[in-house]
């Protein structure tokens, strides 16, 4: 079969019905469906398929599968396993927005929030809206930064998910819209090979305002993922890319599986695939590793 659609749940989530439901709505189409592939017990599982556009299988299993909280993401069978992870890390490898907690010690989280809010969805201008939030920050000590560190929670799956493409010889990187001050924090918990992202300016122990040039924008995570591919030797096809936010949407379009994660509605609607219910560990099932390789974080 030439094409794979993956199920993925919250553990215990995926029965035996509903892959044979999903099964009969691709046959229905006209479309070849191979046996079931538990990849992870009740979590998991390949439905090889052919003769049925990727688009086509996911908008049939989803009509089978109801509202049921399954996360489906078809793709070609060849080639399915990565070579690259570009990942943005707020609201993705890491639970929060950390300038919106930043905001939290000026008092000025909600006012903050809404504007990342509309940022992340792509009803601003992200390099604008980045200035603006810092700019209201201006003189709140740096020590907001460390405390907001301190509670910054990993999201689940995120060292597993590093972990294992690093075992199978992956290299793995965050971009993000963030700060410096927190991807270096991140990459060094989680073993990430690398990370990009703008510097936010301190002077004499308080937030200058300013954000350090040239600002790591849409546009910028685009040229990272071209650039670390180029650098790779590798094509497009063999990187996987991971975001949630507006400023995501152009590297999650341009490489060979780019996935919505609990996203903002502008970027799940555009974004080829999509995790809305599974943690990240999801982004292995779809590359086929089974639960016996994946590695602890």
């Amino acid at each position: 079969m030439s094409q794979i659609l993956t199920l993925i749940a919250p553990p215990g989530g995926l029965a035996a019905p509903d892959l044979a439901r999903t099964r009969e709505a691709l046959a229905a189409l006209g479309a070849s469906a191979g046996t079931p592939d538990w990849l992870a017990p009740a979590e998991a599982a390949d439905l090889p398929f052919a003769e049925l556009a990727p688009d086509q299988a996911i908008a049939a299993a989803r009509a089978a599968l109801g509202e049921a909280p399954i996360d489906l993401i078809a793709q070609p069978a060849e080639g399915r396993r990565k070579a690259l992870l570009l990942a943005d890390m707020d609201s993705t490898i890491v639970t929060s927005e950390t300038l919106d907690e930043i905001a939290a010690y000026a008092g000025l989280k909600e006012r903050i929030a809404e504007i990342t809010r509309r940022s992340m969805n792509g009803e601003l201008d992200f390099r604008q809206a980045l200035i603006e939030r810092v700019g209201m920050l201006e003189g709140l000590s740096a020590e907001a930064l460390e405390r907001t560190w301190e509670a910054t929670e990993m999201t689940p799956g995120a060292g597993a998910l590093v972990a294992t493409m690093r075992a199978h010889g992956a290299h793995c990187a965050i971009v993000s819209g963030g700060f410096t001050f927190f991807t270096g924090r991140v990459a060094d918990r989680l073993g990430f090979h690398a990370h990009y992202s703008n510097t936010l300016l301190v002077a004499d122990g308080k937030l200058t305002g300013k954000v350090g040039e040239p600002i790591l924008d849409r546009d910028a995570k685009l040229a990272t993922l071209k650039r670390l591919a180029a650098e790779l030797s590798l094509p497009l096809t063999a990187t996987l890319t991971v975001g949630d936010g507006a400023n995501d949407l152009a590297m999650l379009q341009a490489a060979g599986l780019g996935v919505a994660f609990r996203a903002k509605p502008v970027v799940a609607a555009a974004a080829r695939a999509r995790v809305d219910h599974a943690d990240l560990r999801a982004l292995l099932f779809a590359q086929g590793y089974r639960a016996a390789e994946i590695s602890a974080a």
